[in-house]
C-alpha cells in the first residue's frame, strides 16, 4: 500500500492518468491525496471529476479555489470568468449529483503527523484549531443552507484572523486562507494579489511557510496552489503545484519514502506557456 500526494489538477485528465499509470496505482490497494484544484483552467475538468469520483475511498481531497469558484458559480453567486472551463459540468446530465459531491469533501485533512490543505495555514493556527475552523467551513458547505454562506464567501476582507470573529467574516477568512493565500505579513494580514515567484514577493511579506514560530510547523503541510513556487520538498512541507496547466509538469510524492513521480503537461492553446 502507497500513499501519493498529487498536485492541482485542473481539468488535466490526460497526464492524470498517465500519471497514475506511472505510479502503477491500484485503487484498492492505494491512496490518492489530491491538493484540491481538481477543476477549471485545463480542457476535461468533466471527465476528470467524475474519474475522481470513481475512485471512491481510495482517494482523499481537499477543495482549492478553482473549485469553490464551479459552486460558485453554479449557485449563481458569481459570473465566470472568460478562462473558466468547467462549463461542461454545469451542462452535464449528472450535474447536480457531482456538485454535491464536491461539497462533501474537506478543506483540511490530517493524519498523523501530515496535514493537506490547498493553500496554506495562517501562522498563528495551530493543527487543531485550523482543523476546528476547517470544519466550521465544511459543516456550512454540506448544510441544508450552503447557498446563503456561498452568498457570502467572496470577498478579500478581513483578511487576517482574529479569534473574536463570527458569522460570515469567521468562515471567510479561513477559506481564503486554505484555499488562496500565499504569503502573509508578520501580523497574518494576507496579500491575496501576489502569485510570483520567491524572490519577488513584495516588502514587509513571507511565504506563508517560512513565518517564524508558525504554530504549524511541527507538522508535515501538503499543499499546492502556487504555481510559480514549484515543486517544494521540506521537512515540515510538501508543495506539489508544479504548474501542468502552464506546460509544466503534474507532480506526485509518495509519502512514505518521498519519491517523486512527474510526466511533462503539455499547455492547452491559448495557454502561456508556465514560466
Amino acid at each position: 500500500m502507497a500513499t501519493y500526494a498529487i498536485g492541482d489538477l485542473q481539468g488535466c485528465y490526460k497526464e492524470f492518468r498517465q500519471l497514475l499509470d506511472m505510479l502503477t496505482f491500484d485503487a484498492v490497494a492505494d491512496r490518492l491525496w489530491l491538493v484540491g484544484d481538481v477543476v477549471n483552467r485545463g480542457p476535461e475538468s468533466l471527465t476528470l471529476l467524475r474519474f475522481v469520483k470513481s475512485l471512491g475511498d481510495s482517494v482523499v481531497m481537499v477543495l482549492g479555489n478553482h473549485d469553490l469558484h464551479l459552486l460558485m458559480v453554479a449557485g449563481g453567486y458569481a459570473k465566470p470568468y472568460g478562462s473558466d472551463t468547467f462549463h461542461d459540468i454545469l451542462n452535464a446530465p449528472d450535474r447536480d449529483d457531482l456538485l454535491h459531491w464536491l461539497r462533501q469533501q474537506r478543506l483540511m485533512y490530517v493524519e498523523n503527523n501530515s496535514v493537506m490543505v490547498h493553500a496554506g495555514l495562517l501562522p498563528s493556527w495551530s493543527i487543531a484549531q485550523a482543523e476546528m475552523l476547517a470544519k466550521e467551513v465544511e459543516s456550512a458547505l454540506r448544510g441544508s443552507k450552503f447557498h446563503e454562506f456561498l452568498s457570502h464567501m467572496y470577498g478579500n476582507q478581513p483578511d487576517r484572523w482574529d479569534d473574536s470573529l463570527t458569522g460570515y467574516n469567521r468562515l471567510r477568512v479561513v477559506t481564503n486562507a486554505m484555499t488562496r493565500m500565499r504569503v502573509s505579513s508578520s501580523d497574518g494580514r494576507m496579500n491575496f494579489a501576489f502569485k510570483g515567484q520567491l524572490k519577488d514577493i513584495p516588502t514587509g511579506y513571507l511565504p506563508w511557510f517560512e513565518m517564524p514560530h508558525r504554530a504549524s510547523q511541527n507538522f508535515t503541510v501538503i499543499c499546492g496552489h502556487w504555481s510559480a513556487l514549484g515543486l517544494q520538498i521540506r521537512d515540515n512541507l510538501i508543495a506539489l503545484d508544479t504548474g501542468c496547466l502552464w506546460g509544466g509538469s503534474l507532480t506526485a510524492v509518495r509519502l512514505e519514502d518521498r519519491e517523486v513521480f512527474q510526466v511533462a503537461c503539455e499547455a492547452p492553446a491559448g495557454i502561456t506557456r508556465w514560466r
